[in-house]
């Protein structure tokens, strides 16, 4: 299901603009996932988390800024107490600064929107 993840997010840098929403990535990437229950959102975000985590330790940046929850503005808590964790900052402070959010998405897109990056760092993200 991971790759699932990664792949879809992927893709999405690539081709879409904004972000997506948890029950979007849930319904088009197939995971078959049920958000009310909150064993499965949990799995969900430490999913994220593992995605993002291990991006970040390769050097690419981590795709889970692309997912929010629908009707916030932006990202909760956990992703900047993640962030803090990958050393980018007092989680608190990443929160405050509206930039930070917003650059990580840019990172994110100009990356993968790099063909030469999607070719080598995909995996097959084209094929699936």
């Amino acid at each position: 299901m991971i790759g699932r993840i990664r792949t879809y997010l992927i893709r999405y840098s690539r081709l879409q603009t904004g972000t997506v929403s948890y029950l979007t990535l849930v319904q088009e990437a197939e995971l078959g996932l049920n958000l009310e229950i909150s064993h499965e959102k949990s799995r969900l975000n430490e999913m994220l988390a593992e995605i993002s985590l291990t991006e970040h330790e390769a050097g690419r940046p981590p795709l889970s800024c692309l997912v929010k929850v629908q009707g916030s503005k932006g990202q909760g808590d956990n992703f900047y107490k993640l962030c803090e964790k990958m050393g980018m900052g007092e989680w608190r402070s990443l929160k405050q600064d509206e930039e930070f959010l917003k650059n990580l998405i840019k990172d994110c897109r100009e990356f993968w929107r790099n063909e030469a990056n999607f070719q080598q760092f995909a995996q097959g993200a084209a094929a699936d």
